[in-house]
């Protein structure tokens, strides 16, 4: 069920996972700026702001996962390293009957949220009867999702993200083509959910036969539902709830404290810059969400070698992704800001220089954290994360009366810097048996110093850009580029160059054709 891989093996697989998850958000960035216009054109703003308020509510359903998700990835890394088929089946079987009951509770709630909707909003009769279809339609969706969630889990243990990646892209663009043809065709928005929804369940079976195509010996069987396994899940999901609710506490309160503190043209200049900070955060933290399987199957191994280079490598490519990034944001915020939404935001100017920074620790750090939960210290990383957002949650309260925007964004700086610098990467160090000065020497400077030579170009050119969308983009990322060309001719080894090129070049290659093998193995 599981051959053992060599280092290369391994980096051939990541590479490709991480090729084409990045093809799948960029497929998706491109499909939402293509159809929100068109269907904003076609259905109106009155029935595309209904659509938006009726399927939001449905994003509060999350909460049910409970952190199961993740130990889903953790315990099917773990029972495939060490080749126990039987205890995976339990797993499985236990997960995907745990996560129907959460479909049909969530789905159960959409009915009586569904009975009440014009009491909760403000709506027509018209609208109320269109928006309680809406929401039956789309937490069907939901529901589905959340039975279907152990096959993705499947798929993540077993290191084969690329498959459902390449049919994430396929879905999306079938959605898009359907959306576009119903519109065209002249229907409504009820028949559009009702439509995409359709290509959305129908997919979840594709995620479903990629499970099975890993790993053939998946049974999921009432007989194998064990409350021996709940509770082993449990012990781990607990944990994971509390760090992805603190992440909420920490990306999230903001705006509310704002909104309470000042007023909703505060929370829009916010919203500009907290925008910007969270996609570069989910750009550039794609890797570190990729190698938690590898972490738990190295961890289960005992290959403290290979979560050496795991912490070395991944820490430095993380930081590859991110420094050009956030670097263009600091010294061009100004101007983007400027040129994308008007001088009217200039005071999220300021709130994004600081949420850039605290993206670039956030990253930093990511890979540590990633190993410590993957390694068994993951009630070390909840409590933590759990003390930051508290610290955050205080501080942003504190500081928004006295500094305004700004006071909240050094609300989140300060604790989340002085939990990724002096916390969690230390505590990686340790770990994996690195000493910090040779974690920073090797995983950390090499990515940073690069920064100068972009920063250099940033300060002549800056001067010369036209204050328009395009030129700004353009100039970062050709800014991006110069980062990007120092960072491989000085901060690699030229085995390592040799390396990353040749895996670029196989990923674009096998994006093109994916032809994955019976076994399962990249």
């Amino acid at each position: 069920m599981n051959k053992a891989s060599t280092p290369d093996a391994e980096a051939r697989a990541v590479t490709v996972n991480l090729s084409t998850r990045y093809l799948a958000i960029g497929v998706e960035i491109v499909v939402g700026l293509v159809v929100l216009p068109f269907n904003i054109a076609h259905l109106g703003k009155a029935a595309y702001g209904l659509w938006m308020l009726t399927t939001s509510i449905t994003a509060y359903f999350s909460v049910l996962d409970l952190g199961y998700s993740g130990a889903i990835v953790k315990f099917v890394a773990e029972h495939r390293a060490r080749k126990e088929t039987r205890a995976l089946n339990e797993v499985l079987s236990t997960t995907f009957y745990l996560f129907a009951g959460f479909g049909t509770l969530a789905y159960v709630v959409a009915i009586v949220i569904a009975m009440f909707l014009d009491r909760i909003l403000h709506l027509s009769p018209e609208q109320a009867h269109v928006g309680r279809v809406v929401l039956l339609v789309t937490s069907a969706n939901v529901a589905c999702g959340m039975a279907f969630t152990v096959f993705g889990g499947v798929i993540n243990g077993f290191q084969r993200y690329d498959l459902n990646n390449i049919t994430g892209v396929i879905s999306n663009i079938l959605i898009a083509i359907v959306n576009v043809a119903v519109l065209l065709a002249g229907y409504g928005l009820i028949a559009l959910v009702v439509a995409t929804t359709t290509v959305r369940v129908l997919t979840y079976w594709v995620y479903r036969a990629n499970a099975y195509r890993v790993f053939p010996a998946l049974a999921i069987r009432p007989s194998n539902f064990k409350v021996s396994r709940l509770r082993e899940l449990t012990s781990f999901s607990v944990f994971m709830m509390l760090i992805d609710w603190a992440n909420k506490v920490n990306f999230s309160v903001d705006a509310i404290v704002i909104g309470i503190a000042l007023d909703t043209t505060a929370v829009a200049v916010w919203a500009v810059a907290q925008r910007l900070a969270e996609t570069t955060q989910r750009l550039t933290n794609q890797l570190n969400d990729i190698l938690f399987p590898n972490v738990v199957d190295h961890s289960t191994s005992s290959r403290v070698d290979r979560l050496q280079t795991l912490f070395l490598v991944g820490t430095r490519l993380s930081l590859a992704a991110a420094v050009p990034i956030c670097v263009a944001l600091i010294l061009m915020g100004d101007l983007l800001i400027k040129a994308w939404v008007g001088s009217d935001f200039a005071g999220s100017v300021v709130v994004l220089r600081v949420l850039a920074l605290s993206v670039v620790l956030r990253v930093g750090a990511a890979v540590p954290g990633t190993l410590l939960k993957g390694a068994g210290a993951h009630r070390f990383v909840a409590y933590t994360n759990v003390g930051t957002a508290a610290v955050n949650l205080a501080l942003s309260i504190v500081l928004v009366r006295w500094m305004g925007l700004a006071g909240v964004a050094i609300g989140t700086l300060v604790p989340v810097g002085i939990t990724c610098m002096f916390v969690i990467f230390p505590a990686g160090c340790r770990h994996v048996g690195l000493s910090i000065s040779h974690a920073l020497a090797d995983a950390v400077w090499p990515a940073v110093w690069p920064a100068a030579a972009m920063a250099a170009y940033l300060e002549v050119t800056r001067p010369l850009i036209r204050v328009s969308l395009l030129p700004v983009l353009a100039d970062m990322g050709v800014a991006a580029m110069v980062y990007v060309a120092v960072f491989l001719a000085f901060g690699t080894s030229a085995v390592e160059r040799r390396f990353v090129l040749s895996r670029i070049f196989e990923a674009t290659s096998r994006i093109r054709v994916l032809r994955p093998s019976p076994s399962g193995q990249a």
